[in-house]
């Protein structure tokens, strides 16, 4: 981690409290779910963390406290800068507050995790299904969901590959 980004994470750990931790020289950030709209701006606005560059989920269910994972990928262009946020969600019906007010960006993001994950976002401009059918019953890329697909409808004949002349080698 360079000298900058180790003073914006100090910064954020004596002010949010948020756990810093570093991967193959990639940092990354455990931010509380409460805080996340005041991290995302004061890195915005004090450490020119322009660009929304990821939003998705994780979920280790069966695992219920956390049982999701929230990733927030932003950068600096103007500095060359990348941060992970990683907020931890429990239980079936999770919920944290929107950043579509800090990054706009963050409106389809949310949208897709709400479709495919069931994650609430709080104070959101327009809450709705992106990818399913608004019909759709559940949240498609949780773990529990049901697959509901069909058994495959073929035989497998090992008489056949056993009778099967081997192939000619030369």
């Amino acid at each position: 981690m360079d000298e900058q980004l180790s003073t914006i994470t100090s910064v954020l750990q004596e002010r949010f409290g948020v756990v810093p931790s570093e991967f193959r020289g990639d940092a990354s950030l455990v931010v509380l779910p409460e805080t996340i709209v005041n991290v995302c701006q004061v890195l915005r606005d004090e450490f020119e963390f322009e660009m929304l560059v990821e939003e998705t989920a994780v979920d280790y269910w069966p695992e219920e406290t956390p049982r999701f994972h929230l990733v927030y990928g932003i950068r600096s262009i103007k500095n060359k800068r990348f941060l992970m946020l990683r907020v931890h969600l429990n239980g079936n019906s999770p919920s944290i507050m929107s950043i579509e007010t800090i990054y706009a960006n963050a409106n389809w993001f949310e949208r897709e995790l709400w479709d495919m994950f069931g994650i609430r976002f709080e104070g959101h401009s327009d809450l709705r299904r992106i990818i399913m059918p608004n019909d759709w019953e559940g949240h498609p890329l949780r773990k529990n969901y049901p697959l509901g697909y069909e058994e495959v409808q073929f035989s497998f004949n090992f008489k056949e590959i056993d009778d099967r002349k081997p192939f000619a080698v030369e």
